[in-house]
């Protein structure tokens, strides 16, 4: 116990915090959809880590490729210079479920790092600087990345940001007017996650490419957190039939280890090897250990039948969470927010599901819905235990 108590003090005294009431849950081990704290209470994920652990945890398929590759070589050089066979067969692979306009692949650790890269390539490739984004949207919360987001409760304390931005609201036709001949690039996520799971309405992202096309724009589209299978398509823009210029990858693309990319054509991506070379640069960027994982990754989501499945489970999922608490279920696929309409309620039903062993949260720019994103790998017994345990919940926060 001791040792444990020791632990938690070194983790507030040493580690940095983002903020001042973190959970303090210390993990011990995970396997499949539960995490485990010391005492071994097992807790149920249906987040799973934030969009990240697609496959559950520790799934054997991931952690072979690692264990693999980590026998044969890690980091060589920095990205970009050395011909490494995990990068090479994952992009290979990746770009074989892409359309042919996204075929050049630049590696990297995390979606703030897509974001940030995919900026830099917009200002390079168009000579332009002004970039839009979506209100209420989330790219990241580094130095560029946080100059997209809308919101001055987390903004305000880092200003000057970025300058040229300009803000959109999601499914508003009157605002695409806003893209003209010299901005560089419109920055969007097909469906807003961080908003709470919100859809595009019929034909808006359909226009928001002609307008983009019309002013020689480039779409980017942020698939950080709704790619690789969740919304039961491998990619959500697949659903609406529109394709970008640029595609931001990240999140499940590891299958648990950091992996994130921006994808975009051999024309708009070369763009940055030259005047000057080395537009962009990383370390650690497509590292061998992570590429391989990656690739593990993508053959299980590809080549069983787990997409298959993720529109079934989602109605599982909405069947069952039966509440007058509930406000409104907003979802693609796995992707959820269930809508309680007061923060209260939201903060009640976290602390009684975690103390049930149930992982759940709440969304960065709605406070008042809970996110639900279990691992594609979810089983419908689980799916019914999850739901058992919100709706008492729901009857003990009411």
């Amino acid at each position: 116990m001791q040792q444990n108590i020791s632990s938690r003090k070194l983790f507030l005294d040493h580690v940095a915090q983002t903020s001042p009431f973190p959970l303090q849950i210390q993990i011990e081990k995970a396997e499949g959809l539960y995490l485990y704290d010391e005492s071994g209470k097992a807790y149920l994920d249906m987040i799973a880590g934030i969009s990240v652990s697609c496959l559950g945890h520790c799934h054997h398929s991931v952690v072979e490729a690692v264990c693999e590759q980590a026998g044969k070589y890690m980091h060589t050089l920095v990205y970009g210079e050395f011909v490494l066979s995990p990068q090479v067969l994952l992009a290979e692979f990746l770009t074989s479920k892409l359309p042919e306009s996204l075929q050049n692949i630049y590696f990297l650790n995390s979606g703030t790092e897509a974001t940030e890269g995919a900026m830099k390539l917009a200002k390079r490739y168009t000579g332009r600087y002004r970039i839009i984004s979506g209100k209420n949207a989330y790219h990241g919360s580094t130095q560029g990345s946080a100059s997209l987001m809308s919101s001055e409760t987390y903004t305000s304390s880092f200003r000057p940001l970025l300058p040229g931005i300009t803000h959109i609201e999601f499914n508003n036709f009157d605002d695409i007017e806003l893209i003209t001949k010299d901005v560089a690039c419109v920055i969007i996520e097909p469906i807003q996650a961080e908003a709470g799971i919100i859809l595009p309405v019929n034909g808006y992202l359909q226009a928001i490419r002609k307008k983009c096309t019309e002013t020689g724009t480039l779409l980017i589209f942020d698939e950080i957190q709704t790619g690789f299978g969740k919304t039961g398509q491998l990619f959500a823009f697949q659903k609406y039939g529109v394709v970008p210029d640029v595609l931001l990858l990240g999140k499940a693309m590891g299958g648990g280890m950091p992996l994130a990319a921006f994808i975009s054509s051999k024309q708009i991506m070369s763009s940055l090897s030259h005047d000057p070379i080395l537009g962009h640069i990383t370390t650690f960027g497509g590292h061998p250990v992570n590429c391989a994982a990656g690739l593990a990754t993508l053959r299980v989501i590809t080549e069983t039948r787990l997409i298959e499945q993720i529109n079934e489970k989602s109605a599982l999922l909405v069947e069952n969470l039966k509440h007058p608490i509930i406000k409104e279920i907003r979802h693609a696929g796995l992707m959820m927010a269930i809508d309680l309409g007061n923060n209260a309620l939201v903060m009640k039903t976290i602390e009684y599901c975690l103390a049930n062993g149930l992982i759940t949260d709440w969304f960065l720019f709605n406070d008042t819905s809970l996110r639900i994103c279990p691992p594609l790998t979810i089983t419908n017994a689980e799916i019914l235990k999850a739901c058992e345990i919100l709706n008492s919940a729901f009857d003990c926060c009411t």
